[in-house]
């Protein structure tokens, strides 16, 4: 299986400080990144770890779930995945990722929502980027739309 690259440049202190993240990869863009636009409110147009980590998640999730959903005779015509990734303080120092909420609305024909809760919940266990955040609390909201 390949493994995909991104690289950071970082200039600087972590509070006066900035860098941009690579997506070496792919080639698809570069994005800026920085610790005062991470712990505040509005990112103001700069990336963040957590927000990398939610693209990543929410993608990750969407693919497994239409995957096992194939697998349970249903078919997926659309899967809206948003992933929220929180930034906390950590008690034995710095900070941590403490929780992630994966919402999931899906239009999906040949199943019913108890299903779909079902086959929601073990997309979000078989995941790899859920395997990869063990120890985080990951919370899921998944409804199927008519």
């Amino acid at each position: 299986m390949p493994a995909r690259t991104a690289r950071t440049a970082w200039n600087g202190s972590l509070e006066e400080g900035s860098g941009q993240v690579e997506l070496t990869s792919s080639g698809v863009s570069t994005f800026d990144v920085s610790f005062p636009r991470r712990a505040a409110d509005d990112a103001e147009g700069v990336t963040s770890p957590e927000e990398l980590i939610a693209a990543a998640h929410s993608s990750c999730f969407a693919m497994q779930l239409s995957a096992l959903l194939a697998e349970a005779g249903a078919t997926p015509v659309a899967l809206e995945v948003s992933a929220t990734v929180s930034l906390g303080e950590d008690p034995a120092g710095g900070f941590r990722i403490p929780s992630i909420e994966i919402t999931v609305r899906g239009e999906v024909e040949g199943i019913d929502a108890a299903k779909f809760q079902e086959v929601a919940e073990s997309a979000k266990a078989t995941c790899p980027v859920s395997k990869a955040l063990t120890g985080t609390e990951i919370t899921l909201d998944a409804t199927l739309e008519s």
